[in-house]
Formats: C-alpha cells, sequence, structure tokens
C-alpha cells in the first residue's frame, strides 16, 4: 500500500475530499516525523510505537574488496508492533479479522 492507497482510503471511508484527505495524512506524518527528531517515542494504542534507535559503531567489510571498514554510530528509525498488531499478524490468513 502506497501513500497515495492511504490517502483514498482515508478520503472514502471518512468522506473527504481528496486533498483534504491528502492535508490529513501528509500533517499526521509530520508530526510523527517531527516528534522522532526531538527524540520522542510515538505511541498509538492498538498499533504500535515508533522510536529511534542508536546503533554502535562496529567494524564491517567492504563487499567489493573485502578491506576492513568502521561503520560509524548512527541513529535510526523502529517501529515496536504492539499486541494487538502482532496478533494480526500472526492470525492465519482464512480467519476473519475481529
Amino acid at each position: 500500500m502506497t501513500k497515495a492507497d492511504v490517502i483514498n482510503a482515508v478520503a472514502r471511508r471518512t468522506g473527504m475530499a481528496h486533498k483534504e484527505a491528502a492535508e490529513a495524512v501528509d500533517l499526521f506524518l509530520k508530526a510523527v516525523r517531527e516528534a522522532l527528531e526531538k527524540g520522542e517515542k510515538v505511541s498509538l494504542v492498538g498499533f504500535g510505537t515508533f522510536y529511534i534507535k542508536e546503533k554502535n559503531p562496529r567494524q564491517g567489510r567492504n563487499p567489493r574488496t573485502g578491506a576492513r571498514i568502521r561503520i560509524p554510530r548512527k541513529r535510526v528509525a523502529a517501529f515496536k508492533p504492539g499486541r494487538a498488531f502482532r496478533q494480526m499478524a500472526n492470525r492465519p490468513a482464512t480467519e476473519p479479522a475481529k
């Protein structure tokens, strides 16, 4: 599902105009991005939590030359699904949603 698909689903399910739905989705994504930039967690009950994770520096190898390289410390966005989300993901495909 793409961002455009999400916008279409929001517009269809809420009765909003396509332009309003696009703006709502953009505002939501901007709010999540801004919170993560500040180092805050974004928790959506029943869905999951977005957060920034620190990755320690480590040794790696250049796949072309085999030379050792140092991979520096970095911050990455991470997502931990909530319990309801995990249960839905692990339900057999033939079982109806609750």
